[in-house]
């Protein structure tokens, strides 16, 4: 939570790969309501970085899936794919602090041929002092040593990375040329004036990286709420890819109150069938307790054909 003296402000910042589902609902609602039980502002960032990820018409559709379940946003949508300009002179300080380097290893080189760790492979460093002759650097890493970070999240509890031993200088642009998550939710939090970033435990593993970024550039720490994810029996993360259903705009209620009960909130009072996505929203707004969610990482869920 931010500090009482600083106004709040919240966002959900969805990837356009495909339309909104429980998963997300659960975290547009958790975010949504954490801004509004504390008077303050929520905004909707796309996080439209990855074209091969994208889905032609989904901004559009996400955008008319918060409207129909009454999610009000404040401000305009901004939109990654507009800020290139912002990126690019973070490169700049970047390598003018002298963190910044190319990296000529391909995929395969860092998955097959350096250690792993809990969060996946961890760089060894291999052109830290040079791409190997015959190589072109592909990306770009920024350097890490002897970075130790941690937080502490209302929900999780203490979290900590030894960034060097555990990740290892980590991609700020892809070998693609795109700039890399990590980089541009750093800038556009801080830019933006984001005060909390209420998201999935999915993203807990990332918070290390951003919170190194954000002490090397000199940006503010927002504080960071990490909430449960909706699995499948088979513990997958309900996704486009493991094949979560799409919200139904028809029956917002039900969703709403669906994603509710997901973050163990008191039983809602009236009938559903009877209520407006909006009438609900002011109801829940007023009793919402942070203080209930579940502390977990994940919790399977059942999904039907349609919530």
């Amino acid at each position: 939570m931010s500090d009482s003296a600083t106004p709040y402000r919240g966002r959900f910042a969805p990837t356009p790969s495909g339309p909104l589902h429980f998963g997300s609902l659960v975290a547009a609602l958790g975010s949504w309501m954490q801004a509004r039980a504390a008077g303050g502002e929520w905004l909707v960032r796309m996080e439209d970085l990855d074209p091969p990820r994208e889905m032609a018409g989904a901004a559009d559709a996400i955008l008319r899936s918060l409207e129909a379940h009454g999610l009000a946003w404040d401000g305009p949508v901004v939109y990654q794919s507009g800020r290139g300009e912002f990126y690019s002179t973070v490169f700049e300080e970047l390598d003018r602090l002298g963190l910044l380097y190319g990296c000529a290893c391909t995929r395969k080189e860092i998955n097959e041929g350096m250690p792993r760790g809990a969060y996946g492979p961890v760089y060894s460093g291999r052109c830290r002092h040079g791409v190997p002759p015959g190589r072109e650097p592909r990306a770009l890493r920024v350097r890490v040593e002897g970075a130790e970070l941690g937080f502490a999240d209302p929900l999780q509890g203490w979290f900590s990375q030894h960034l060097e031993r555990e990740v290892g200088d980590f991609v700020v642009r892809r070998a693609d040329g795109l700039t890399a998550y990590q980089l541009a939710v750093v800038v556009d939090d801080a830019e933006q004036g984001v005060s909390e970033v209420v998201r999935g435990s999915d993203l807990l593993d990332s918070t290390p990286r951003q919170l190194y970024l954000q002490r090397v550039l000199g940006l503010p720490r927002p504080g960071y709420l990490h909430l449960p994810v909706a699995t499948n029996r088979d513990g997958q993360k309900w996704s486009k890819q493991s094949h979560a259903p799409p919200l139904d705009d028809g029956a917002p209620t039900a969703a709403l109150i669906a994603a509710w009960r997901f973050l163990g909130q008191p039983p809602f009072e009236a009938d559903p069938r009877e209520a407006t996505p909006e009438a609900f929203l002011a109801w829940g707004a007023a009793r919402w307790q942070c203080g209930r969610i579940p502390a977990r990482l994940s919790i399977e869920t059942a999904l039907g054909a349609k919530l």
